[in-house]
């Protein structure tokens, strides 16, 4: 860009800074799709700890350039950008709730499209980030846990009794 107006400076400022600090992204297409509905995933996910916004795609190209991430092939069409980053309490955000919250956002509205992602350093396609809703969300993997610890010590305690 030569001569970049100061407000899309910014914008790249803004995008580059969420990529980095973000745990994982997820890339959306949203063609079709209402504010309202948009406003119901964007809270949805707000639990999970993601956060769901709009760039432009030129401006995202560039972010990522500068942070060498290759998301060409997903930036076409309107293209939404689910940010998993830390919940408003500051634990961490939950990546598989909230790829799941897109994808039952998605079964509802066929129009919401998954198209791919960032894992840390790894870039997913369709499919992997698809794949990043059937894992176990942290509650259940808690819960699991949990259920070990306790069918554990109940075996003990029937062995001593």
């Amino acid at each position: 860009m030569e001569n970049p107006r100061s407000e899309k400076v910014a914008v790249v400022d803004e995008v580059r800074s969420k990529l980095s600090a973000a745990d994982a992204v997820l890339l959306t297409e949203y063609r079709g799709l209402r504010v309202s509905e948009l406003a119901q995933l964007r809270t949805a996910m707000r639990a999970a700890g993601g956060e769901y916004r709009v760039y432009k795609n030129t401006l995202v190209r560039l972010a990522a350039r500068d942070l060498d991430l290759d998301l060409e092939a997903a930036l076409t069409g309107p293209t939404a950008l689910a940010f998993v980053t830390a919940k408003s309490d500051g634990s961490p955000g939950d990546v598989a709730s909230v790829a799941k919250a897109i994808t039952d956002f998605a079964k509802g509205n066929p129009l919401l499209v998954l198209k791919g992602g960032i894992l840390g350093d790894t870039m997913l396609d369709a499919s992997g980030a698809k794949a990043l809703a059937s894992l176990p969300t942290a509650s259940e993997i808690y819960a699991r846990l949990a259920g070990a610890v306790n069918n554990g010590a109940r075996g003990l305690a029937s062995v001593i009794s």
